[in-house]
């Protein structure tokens, strides 16, 4: 359902230039002068309705907060689309009251920027021409995701955080079985403990499949996922519950980056031929999600440990070679869904013997 503030009140238009850190806003009135721009530099004017907040959940309230303070009546603002630095600061804005949040393209506000010929370029800056979008240009009500998706995220980031707890349990364990002078009594607790939060998981296991099957996309999509071999109920879960928030236009690329799979070159001081790393800039929550499939499927999915196997012979490190199939599986899943598709072996990986022939 479409959320709308109330009409008769007066409105302060929001504009907000979101980064990894933090988060520019800058704050117009209505009748404030659309010429008071000082010839493309903040105005003394924009200066004093501009704050910086972190890009954290805090950071949200805290802008927030600023936003119901200082507005005395409706709230529209504009977040230029940033796919995995935005989404969850437009949630809070669209949870809030009395506050619309448009979603803006990037190009459009690049050309909305050029045509008021601002020659200084900071995050202040552009969080004021955002405002000024938000005030001038015609403007589209955001909508999130449907309720069952942002329910199954909630829920499968709970199961991985007892999941977590529970492998720390399990490990702490295993050191007091280790140690000589292990307690009975403690050893005893951290069993009942790890029993306890097996039967949480598996009970918030079956919250997630009621959310999954209350919903045909996310239904059919966990079908695609599970289609793979190595992909089993949790860990479609878990998946499924960061990718199904994701924006749809987003591209495999931003996938990745999102994920922090994307490779990053190093070159510092006498390191210049340092291998390779992975940013691990982004959504840990994926890249955790994905790291045992790919285990899984190097054994059971025949063209993905064919994969795997190239890259040792090449003399790729095994954990490197990992991580090239968690990110290969990424492109793959991203595919499968956009398409609605089952994991297809031979489009992950064409061994020599079945790739096409060139004439």
């Amino acid at each position: 359902m479409t959320k709308t503030a109330s009409p008769s009140l007066p409105t302060t238009y929001v504009g907000i230039d979101v980064s990894k850190d933090h988060l520019d806003a800058c704050r117009k009135s209505g009748d404030q002068d659309p010429g008071d721009q000082n010839l493309g530099n903040q105005s003394p004017k924009e200066q004093r309705d501009a704050r910086r907040f972190p890009n954290t959940p805090a950071g949200h309230r805290r802008l927030l907060g600023w936003l119901a303070t200082s507005s005395s009546g409706k709230v529209q603002a504009v977040v230029e689309s940033t796919g995995r630095y935005s989404l969850d600061l437009t949630l809070a804005l669209y949870e809030a009251d009395d506050t619309e949040v448009m979603v803006a393209n990037p190009k459009a506000l690049r050309g909305f920027a050029k045509a008021q010929m601002r020659r200084t370029k900071t995050d202040a800056v552009d969080a004021a021409v955002i405002a000024d979008y938000a005030r001038r240009m015609s403007f589209s009500p955001w909508e999130p995701p449907p309720e069952a998706t942002r329910e199954l995220r909630a829920i499968a980031r709970r199961i991985q955080a007892l999941t977590v707890e529970r492998t720390r349990e399990k490990n702490r364990l295993q050191s007091l079985t280790d140690s000589r002078s292990a307690s009975s009594v403690v050893e005893n607790d951290i069993e009942v403990n790890i029993r306890h939060l097996k039967r949480r998981i598996n009970e918030l296991l079956r919250q997630a499949m009621a959310c999954v099957n209350s919903s045909e996309p996310l239904t059919k999509a966990y079908g695609h996922l599970t289609s793979v071999r190595g992909i089993a109920e949790k860990s479609a879960v878990l998946l499924l519950g960061e990718l199904a928030m994701l924006p749809n236009d987003m591209s495999v690329r931003e996938w990745v980056a999102h994920a922090g799979l994307d490779p990053k070159k190093w070159e510092s001081g006498t390191s210049v031929n340092a291998p390779e790393r992975i940013s691990k800039i982004g959504n840990a929550r994926i890249r955790r999600a994905l790291y045992m499939p790919a285990h899984s499927a190097i054994r059971y999915e025949p063209r993905v440990g064919a994969f795997y196997d190239k890259l040792l012979r090449r003399g790729k490190a095994k954990m490197v070679a990992v991580v090239a199939v968690m990110r290969k599986l990424l492109h793959a899943i991203y595919g499968m869904l956009k398409h609605g598709q089952d994991f297809d072996g031979e489009k992950f990986y064409a061994t020599p013997e079945t790739a096409p022939s060139t004439p």
